[in-house]
């Protein structure tokens, strides 16, 4: 298993700079060589936007995306999207969810469902990005998020159900924190109530990350919160998430 940049072999560097084929580590995604890519892609962007992403080649891989979005929007506007969200590069799908994000003439009722298949990709880096890209979006309208959110909890696809609840973490990670929700957590239950016996260790994940994030600063809450649920769903998967969201309550005990 890869893991640092260094242990990527260059013939699979190349590959993956030259958007055939998808990363299947994260040593892998940070590896990508973006200006490269770019230039395998969309030749058509031009020397200025191709030297200005070789430039932030120093960034960190966050930065570098967002970077790459702005570019490409600035060229293309969200008529690339379709292009973008079929490439066979993660790091392109990638690049798809920050043009969602940098389509400052969208509402939310538009940006979500132009979010949504990138939220439930294939491929795990994907999925990260597509909630990491309209996460400002989703603070700035966040009781319309919360009400629309609430319909991707009870969705079919475990990943649409943990984008739910990984975009509205009060705290989160490599993001910014959602105030509102560290104040008043409770406003986010109508997200988090259907997911807390959900069946996908990968939602029952993220539900005790989220509620992690609201004991440091709404410890009695949470606590409470998880003993109702402990008393009204007598189920492994509501334990386990239990478990998780009382973990930093516990530590101070």
């Amino acid at each position: 298993m890869q893991k640092r940049v260094a242990d990527v072999e260059p013939s699979r560097l190349a590959l993956l700079n030259s958007g055939i084929i998808e990363a299947s580590t994260l040593a892998e995604c940070l590896a990508v060589d973006f200006a490269a890519l770019m230039h395998a892609v969309l030749p058509e962007i031009g020397d200025d936007a191709i030297a200005t992403m070789r430039q932030a080649a120093g960034e960190g891989i966050t930065r570098r995306m967002a970077l790459a979005a702005r570019l490409i929007h600035q060229r293309h506007d969200i008529a690339v999207l379709s292009k973008l969200r079929s490439h066979a590069s993660d790091t392109v799908r990638g690049w798809a969810c920050f043009v969602v994000g940098a389509a400052q003439e969208h509402t939310l009722s538009q940006r979500l469902p132009l979010i949504r298949p990138l939220a439930d990709d294939r491929h795990f880096g994907v999925r990260e990005w597509s909630w990491m890209a309209v996460r400002p979006h989703i603070a700035a309208d966040l009781e319309d998020a919360i009400a629309q959110l609430s319909q991707w909890s009870v969705n079919s696809s475990e990943r649409l159900r943990r984008f739910a609840s990984e975009a509205t973490r009060p705290r989160g990670v490599w993001c910014a924190h959602i105030w509102p929700l560290r104040q008043i957590p409770e406003k986010a239950l109508p997200i988090l109530e259907p997911l807390r016996a959900d069946p996908a260790p990968y939602v029952q994940d993220s539900v005790g990350n989220w509620l992690n994030d609201a004991s440091k600063d709404r410890p009695d809450w949470v606590a409470e919160l998880c003993a109702r649920w402990s008393a009204e769903s007598v189920t492994p998967a509501t334990s386990r998430i239990c478990k998780h969201a009382l973990r930093s309550i516990n530590r101070k005990r």
